[in-house]
């Protein structure tokens, strides 16, 4: 039995977790349709906001974005709408491993909450235009299937900042084949 398979057969599966841990549990895998989904759901809120200026928009967006990383869909208005209701109405699939997208939520939780500080100490320019890298970011990932973060996810953990054991499917290219 290889290493992944002995891991597999004595870890608990993701949605088996029990105590603190389940209620920070983040969903592995995930399906990409919904993870667009909610990208695109974040780009209209955030152009939203940057066309009307209003500075809740950008605490929202931030809310959301720590909601996600912190708990998975299971909180996020966004991602709640994503994975119960628009993404089910689609009836397609495409499993994708769940740490490159926590962490690429991550991302947009760090850029949002910044900009949100910006905003809040006066630099709102510096604000807007950190929402409009993150709008350019999550339209990537929602039209086109780019998810910038995923792809940072992965060069972190080729260069050995990120450790293997964090997503083995991610090094494994055997671990991806339905």
């Amino acid at each position: 039995m290889s290493r992944v398979e002995t891991q597999e057969a004595t870890a608990a599966p993701d949605h088996v977790q029990s105590g603190w841990r389940a209620a920070f549990a983040f969903p592995n895998p995930v399906n990409e349709y919904a993870a667009r989904i909610t990208a695109g759901l974040v780009v209209a809120v955030a152009i939203v906001t940057l066309l009307t200026g209003f500075g809740w928009g950008l605490a929202a967006i931030a809310v959301g974005f720590w909601l996600r990383v912190l708990f998975g869909p299971r909180i996020s208005p966004l991602a709640l709408l994503s994975v119960k209701v628009l993404a089910p109405r689609l009836g397609r699939v495409k499993l994708v491993p769940g740490p490159p997208k926590r962490f690429a939520q991550g991302l947009g939780a760090a850029m949002s909450t910044a900009a949100a500080v910006l905003l809040a100490t006066g630099l709102a320019p510096a604000a807007w235009s950190l929402l409009a890298v993150l709008i350019i970011a999550a339209s990537l990932e929602a039209f086109a299937g780019f998810c910038l973060g995923c792809v940072i996810f992965g060069f972190l953990q080729r260069r050995g900042l990120i450790p293997e054991d964090v997503c083995e499917a991610c090094n494994n290219i055997s671990l991806r084949r339905p």
